[in-house]
């Protein structure tokens, strides 16, 4: 292939994937405690460092050039969104730095229990307390489901003590990750962790608002300024490779025509 087409190549591809990253960010500007993802590209190395072959013959001109740019690992912004009212006795948002945690899909899942920020609860029809999103029970401090009467008269402290008509009947289990970076998206405002993550986590240490939910973490403006600085780089890259095409074309068809 072309070397500067290659370049180029990789350019677009990795400004489309920015591009999916940034607008699923956007579609999410009014999801409950939606947590934006921050896309990463880095040059890539040229195939002589890449391969580890530094002895080989290469183009020193080439690689000059460089090799184009490929995707770095994705961040999860954690920022906190600001808190509103819901209206809901049940809802929950962290004012400060913690987690709920919620029963794992599986036995597959990294640990018993993922976590989230979304703090929409409802009861279920045997009386457990679930994410209104997924149905998934919350779990308490012994990693067991909650189970309510119904949801009169339910108190929720800022530590996760849960009281019904004054009795004490749960305790929410409120971790932390030290290393947020351990954590991966499992959809549904979940995540799940690294096995390393699990053995590291601690009490968390932000306080809990009852009523209240997280809203979004996106800014909109940015998000779309974002969007539209992304598909300028493809279009500028399929551009590139449209030159390369011509060029080709001209190499082949005009200066490599015999006389």
């Amino acid at each position: 292939m072309n070397y500067g087409m290659h370049i180029s190549s990789s350019g677009a591809l990795t400004s489309m994937a920015r591009m999916d990253t940034l607008t699923n960010n956007l579609a999410n500007v009014n999801t409950v405690g939606f947590k934006p993802q921050t896309p990463y590209s880095r040059q890539r190395d040229v195939v002589r460092v890449e391969d580890n072959l530094p002895h080989m013959d290469s183009n020193p001109l080439l690689e000059r050039l460089g090799a184009g740019v490929q995707l770095a690992p994705t961040r999860i912004d954690f920022t906190q969104g600001s808190l509103q009212n819901s209206g809901n006795p049940l809802d929950v948002a962290f004012s400060g730095e913690g987690f709920l945690t919620v029963e794992g899909e599986n036995s597959g899942d990294t640990a018993v229990f993922n976590l989230t920020r979304d703090g929409r609860l409802a009861l279920d029809s045997t009386g457990r307390l679930v994410m209104s999103s997924s149905g998934r029970p919350v779990l308490d401090t012994g990693n067991n489901p909650i189970l309510l009467s119904d949801d009169a008269n339910i108190r929720i402290s800022t530590d996760g003590t849960i009281t019904q008509d004054g009795n004490e009947i749960a305790k929410l289990k409120l971790v932390d990750v030290p290393d947020k970076t351990k954590l991966q998206k499992a959809g549904q405002g979940m995540y799940t962790m690294h096995a390393d993550a699990l053995a590291n986590l601690t009490a968390a240490t932000g306080a809990l608002k009852q009523g209240m939910v997280e809203s979004s973490g996106v800014d909109e403006i940015k998000s779309l300024m974002q969007v539209q600085s992304a598909a300028s780089d493809v279009r500028a890259n399929l551009a590139m490779i449209g030159y390369h095409d011509t060029l080709m074309d001209s190499a082949i068809n005009r200066l490599g025509r015999v006389s």
